[in-house]
């Protein structure tokens, strides 16, 4: 096989891998109009400790997901390392993940950092379950990263 369709083979199949895998985050992503976070700066909550809404002016796409930061500077970050800022599970409850396998809405300023890795809570109607998150938080991530794995494989 020639050196140019090679490459042109390969850039095809990088291409249809990448859509597919767009596709099926902004499926199963908790998302609005395609922004992650309800707008929430992702970068923020690991640097400043605490949810900061961001700026669709200054927003990043990675892998077919909107982010909006509150920075340059928090966008940068997130370009050197996006999944390393973005929300686990799909931005969907993490505790609702891994007690149910169900996808439910969060309120990005319950969070915590767990693993190096951001998780969102509901909290809302007197029901916060970063509270009972903590009470079991070993075996709910366990369930819930494999109950993810079931929406986004």
């Amino acid at each position: 096989m020639n050196k140019q369709i090679l490459i042109l083979l390969v850039a095809f199949i990088s291409a249809t891998t990448f859509g597919q895998t767009a596709s099926k985050r902004i499926t199963e992503f908790n998302l609005d109009k395609k922004v992650a976070i309800q707008g929430y700066d992702p970068v923020a909550y690991f640097t400043q400790k605490k949810a900061v809404k961001g700026k669709a002016t200054m927003a990043s796409t990675y892998e077919g997901v909107i982010y909006n930061f509150s920075s340059l500077a928090n966008k940068e970050t997130f370009a050197k390392n996006p999944s390393g800022y973005e929300p686990q599970y799909g931005g969907w409850c993490s505790y609702a993940m891994g007690a149910n396998g169900e996808k439910v809405e969060v309120n990005p300023e319950t969070f915590k950092i767990v693993d190096g890795k951001l998780n969102l809570f509901y909290n809302a109607f007197f029901n916060n379950t970063l509270k009972s998150w903590n009470k079991d938080e070993v075996n709910l991530k366990k369930k819930a990263d494999a109950n993810w794995k079931k929406f986004i494989n």
